[in-house]
């Protein structure tokens, strides 16, 4: 989630809150760029694909001089803290960038976003090219209410081949195999698992699998619905005794909870064999590249899915992570705005230039059909891996400090936490949730 792209994960964990500029900010006012045509103004972030964004601007501005797309772009915190005004005032922008989730749901909730439903039902070759379960995290009640704009970023297990090798070991195909090559790998005097639990966030790659491979994903929607009891729920129980059991035999590098993610300490130890594995988002791949190219270059660096739980209700091939940033429309569009602004949402993002400057960039976008350009990329094995994940994943599931509001999010970080470091039992954290809940 690609270069170290530790910036864009962090924007996902405080992403609920972060629809929030102001126009006067950008030095213009209204929705529109101005200019000789009708100009559609799109707020977006400097990190990630700006030069994507750019380039699209530039082509889609000569093909059409009358309906020209106009980007302005943001540092991530100035975003965070100023849209809900311009909102609020009438004067946001005809498009922002956002992430989908509970961020999203606030302002649609509030009447601020323009449905994108009737037009995407209108243009199916432009819905059905785009991976549905991306497409969800910009759905509420059967609405649509934004598209994707850059790449997937899922989570996956990473491992060191050399340590594995080392010790007579195979990737864990189930939770019970993972266990066992927890003791495995500790008899051989190797840390199992790196984990930047100072970080807080990584603690939550862990609890959102698990509760998806026990109770499979309507237990986390039952939650996300605000359900009374939902995390008290027996999925989510198990899955807390089971990161309990998992910290308790030893599974995490010592230390883990001093580690931090945020600058890439969490992979350096996979690739300088201080541990043999890592849950960690597609991110963690460009992360791990960048600290040792040779690691990756001479095939040390493996990849798997997360382990699946025997009796478990969540498909193998459901995955969690970040599952795209989105443009949404601004419900005070004009109605020629609205035009412009969906016209080059269906024709100017993701169409053959936007993707091949997505993929160059490391990006690996969630539409169909793109196996034969993926074989022409850096890294063909590993992107390729990461589409495939993507593509045939049955669900794909938000990032939970993404998905729920940020009230919550934050208070499911703090709690998961102590559930960590062994503060409070697997009960006690399911009693605290609720109670965060029903605030």
């Amino acid at each position: 989630m690609m270069t170290p792209r530790m910036p864009s994960r962090v924007l996902i964990t405080a992403s609920a809150a972060a629809l929030t500029l102001t126009l006067s900010a950008c030095g213009s006012s209204g929705r529109t760029a101005g200019g000789g045509g009708a100009g559609t103004l799109a707020w977006a972030l400097t990190q990630g694909s700006e030069a994507t964004f750019r380039a699209s601007a530039t082509e889609w501005n000569k093909e059409h001089p009358d309906s020209e797309i106009t980007y302005q772009y943001f540092q991530n915190d100035p975003y965070k803290q100023k849209l809900r005004t311009a909102v609020g005032a009438g004067n946001g922008p005809v498009l922002f960038e956002n992430w989908g989730g509970g961020g999203l749901k606030s302002y649609v909730d509030a009447g601020k976003v323009a449905e994108l439903t009737s037009d995407l039902d209108a243009n199916p070759e432009w819905k059905n090219r785009i991976f549905p379960s991306v497409l969800k995290s910009a759905t509420f009640d059967g609405k649509v209410y934004g598209v994707p704009v850059n790449g997937v970023q899922p989570v996956v297990l990473y491992y060191n081949k050399e340590l594995f090798e080392k010790a007579g070991a195979q990737p864990p195909k189930t939770w019970d195999d993972l266990l066992a090559l927890v003791k495995k790998l500790k008899a051989e005097g190797i840390a199992p698992i790196s984990m930047g639990g100072a970080s807080k966030w990584p603690d939550l790659m862990w609890l959102e699998y698990l509760v998806d491979r026990v109770g499979g994903p309507e237990t986390f929607a039952n939650i996300a619905a605000g359900k009374k009891g939902a995390w008290s729920d027996p999925a989510v129980l198990k899955a807390a005794e089971m990161i309990k059991q998992l910290v308790d035999v030893g599974g995490f590098a010592k230390g883990f909870t001093s580690v931090s993610a945020d600058t890439g300490q969490a992979e350096a130890q996979l690739y300088t064999g201080k541990a043999a594995m890592i849950l960690q988002g597609s991110w963690g791949y460009g992360s791990i590249n960048s600290g040792s190219p040779k690691f990756v270059s001479e095939g040390y660096l493996g990849w798997t899915g997360f382990p699946a739980v025997a009796g478990g209700k969540g498909d193998a091939t459901n995955i969690v992570g970040n599952t795209a940033n989105f443009f949404s429309l601004s419900a005070q569009a004009s109605a020629k705005e609205k035009k412009a602004a969906v016209s080059y949402l269906k024709d100017g993002v993701y169409n053959d230039t936007y993707v091949d400057n997505l993929l160059k960039n490391g990006d690996v976008p969630p539409v169909k059909d793109l196996d034969t350009k993926l074989k022409a990329t850096d890294n063909a094995d590993w992107t390729t891996y990461v589409y495939q994940l993507a593509r045939d994943a049955k669900s794909f599931q938000l990032s939970w400090d993404q998905a729920l509001t940020p009230e919550l999010g934050n208070d499911l970080l703090t709690h998961l936490d102590q559930l960590f470091l062994g503060q409070i039992s697997p009960q006690q954290f399911c009693a605290q949730m609720d109670r965060a809940a029903a605030k």
